[in-house]
């Protein structure tokens, strides 16, 4: 070891020597008092919904419906098909290839003939890693799904008061939805029953999306039996609803895609050696206001402050129909309506980050890497961006909207206009330190999630695409 490797190793040794006696609460206090934003309290029991044990009766019936393409208004499409736990629980694509596609992960392709997807999911696919978290009162990047005590369910989505009562957590509600997708899950009008009620917008109706995926299952007996084993209100076939489908998934989400053992979830809870040298020098930079200041935002228990942040994200795909052209997605507007929330997403929890590839709302970023620099300069990095790092199949009428806005000035300007992030001067020592402490915040237990798939579903449909 070099003289100045082993000063920075002596230096970084001094500032985080702590006795071993230390409790979790003093180790907090100790880095306090070196500059950091306050740690985050490790994670416990009470910060999550109960939702039951792996293997518990409940969980399994999730497990099944969730890898089952019963659920897919064409029978081709699971909820797995774009949150495998193969795919760290996203798909690994920039956007999803939804209903029509073929294959798994990066293999999967856009179909063909007449049964081709139409158009790319225009989001990317979110992992969904602790989202059984009661901190996880809104769901999807642009919290469409929230908890609002003045709506009859208690949650506000785009079902509106038509959302049924009886649902579990802002999980189970988002659960809800991507069945109701043409693009996602339910097919084209004209194609299925299931699709043509998802067009006409008709969701919680007698001849509704969800009515109909309830009727789905009260024909397949091994659904039926578990469902009356699982729910105290189920006595036969006919007690079925949907709502009981997504609290089934919801609790096998929760219950197996709890991530809360990473060397830093370790560490909060006064392991002593739980983190490298220079995993814990990245975690100062990641917390120190004068450094990374990456805790402003990703703050709180699960590195999320649940905040919508513009930080001029390349905006690639179709988009929502967004803007003049159509090719824009405003995000965040898109619920509240103020122009103030334009362009803005989520902050993402970074449990498990360096398995949830690509990254952004569009998945522009391939690499953590290139989203960890982009975050040090976003307008530079925004008018910079290089669309090859694009994963995704590419078909000649998809590939000629992927780029509308990005080639568009005005588009690019106003983006930029809205970015709320300064830029931020690391070194390349600095980025290799933070990524190291990146990569500290996956849980071993998610590393071989294999287990997760069941070995057979109810309906006799089979788990490979």
């Amino acid at each position: 070891m070099g003289r100045q490797h082993l000063f920075v190793a002596i230096t970084l040794a001094l500032v985080f020597q702590l006795p071993s006696v230390a409790t979790a609460d003093d180790k907090r206090k100790n880095y306090n008092r070196w500059g950091m934003q306050s740690l985050p309290a490790a994670a416990t029991d009470s910060d999550y919904y109960d939702n039951g044990s792996p293997g518990d009766a409940k969980v399994q019936l999730g497990a099944q419906l969730f890898f089952d393409k019963v659920l897919g208004g064409n029978l081709n499409m699971s909820c797995a098909t774009c949150h495998h736990s193969f795919t760290g629980t996203g798909d690994g694509l920039s956007l999803p290839v939804g209903e029509g596609g073929k294959g798994l992960g990066v293999t999967r392709d856009t179909g063909i003939g007449a049964d081709a997807v139409h158009e790319r999911v225009p989001r990317n696919a979110p992992a969904v890693f602790n989202l059984g978290a009661k901190e996880f009162q809104r769901m999807f990047h642009d919290g469409r799904v929230q908890i609002n005590p003045a709506m009859p369910s208690g949650v506000e989505s785009p079902a509106g008061t038509d959302l049924p009562e009886g649902l579990d957590s802002p999980l189970a509600v988002q659960a809800m939805f991507p069945v109701t997708s043409g693009t996602e899950m339910a097919g084209q009008a004209g194609e299925n029953p299931i699709a043509d009620a998802a067009a006409a917008g008709d969701l919680a109706g007698p001849d509704g999306v969800w009515a109909q995926l309830a009727d789905r299952l009260r024909g397949i007996d091994g659904y039926v039996d578990q469902f009356v084993a699982v729910y105290a209100d189920i006595d036969s076939a006919d007690d079925i609803q949907f709502t009981h489908a997504a609290n089934a998934i919801a609790a096998f989400e929760a219950v197996n895609w709890r991530a809360d053992n990473s060397p830093f979830d370790r560490f909060l809870r006064g392991e002593r050696g739980a983190m490298s040298m220079s995993e814990m020098a990245g975690m100062r930079i990641f917390y120190s206001p004068q450094k990374g200041n990456c805790g402003s935002c990703h703050s709180g228990t699960f590195q999320t402050d649940q905040s919508f942040r513009a930080i001029a994200a390349p905006q690639v795909g179709a988009g929502k129909g967004d803007g003049a052209y159509g090719y824009e997605d405003f995000g965040r507007e898109r619920v509240t309506g103020d122009p103030a929330d334009r362009y803005k997403f989520r902050v993402p929890t970074l449990r498990n980050v360096a398995q949830t590839a690509p990254y952004s709302h569009a998945g522009a970023y391939d690499t953590l890497d290139a989203m960890v620099r982009h975050h040090l300069n976003p307008v530079e990095s925004l008018y910079d961006y290089d669309s090859s790092q694009l994963r995704m199949p590419s078909r000649p009428d998809l590939d000629a909207k992927d780029h509308l806005a990005m080639s568009d000035p005005n588009v690019l300007m106003e983006i930029a206009k809205a970015n709320e992030l300064a830029p931020v001067p690391l070194s390349e020592r600095d980025i290799r330190h933070l990524m190291d402490f990146l990569h500290a915040l996956t849980d071993p237990a998610m590393l071989d999630m294999r287990g997760d798939v069941p070995r057979s579903l109810p309906s006799g449909m089979p788990l490979g695409d």
